[in-house]
């Protein structure tokens, strides 16, 4: 009966700011200042069009695997915030962006967290007990290990799946 108190705290972050920065702290590239802009990503399920691209330019160019190699984890979470807020705009349930280890303290059944980084984020449903892992997708696909062969298909199941 007194387990009800004992429950280990979720402790929230905030990543909408991080996301944000996929437009107003743009690389001094021609194609990035062109197309990474407010009005491009936008948060819909559309605008992830944007980031395929752009994932695919640090991917297959010089420029991109130079700064790759220099920034991944900056831009694992830029990218990867960015593509959890457009899931978590439009699934309206109660997903939320908490610390992983908070969240598996606070539902430890949680298998998916077992292959996270311990400081990284995900979105979790504290009513239907179930996590969200945009940055363990994007750090995947960035390094050529990814189960979606692009993010927009990853955004529409994640949504399709949590709606």
């Amino acid at each position: 009966m007194f387990n009800v108190f004992n429950k280990a705290k979720l402790q929230k972050d905030d990543l909408k700011g991080i996301a944000k920065l996929m437009y107003q702290d743009v690389f001094n590239d021609s194609w990035d200042k062109e197309n990474l802009t407010k009005r491009n990503l936008d948060f819909t399920i559309e605008s992830v069009r944007y980031i395929d691209m752009y994932t695919k330019r640090l991917m297959g160019t010089e420029f991109g695997t130079e700064l790759l190699s220099k920034h991944f984890d900056n831009l694992v979470l830029r990218i990867g915030a960015y593509v959890g807020e457009v899931i978590k705009s439009n699934v309206n349930q109660d997903y939320h962006w908490y610390k992983s280890d908070s969240v598996e303290n606070y539902s430890p059944n949680l298998n998916e967290l077992h292959s996270v980084n311990k400081t990284q984020s995900v979105l979790y449903s504290k009513k239907k007990d179930k996590v969200i892992l945009p940055l363990s997708i994007v750090s995947k696909l960035l390094k050529g290990n990814c189960q979606y062969s692009n993010l927009l298909t990853y955004v529409e199941e994640m949504i399709k799946q949590n709606s």
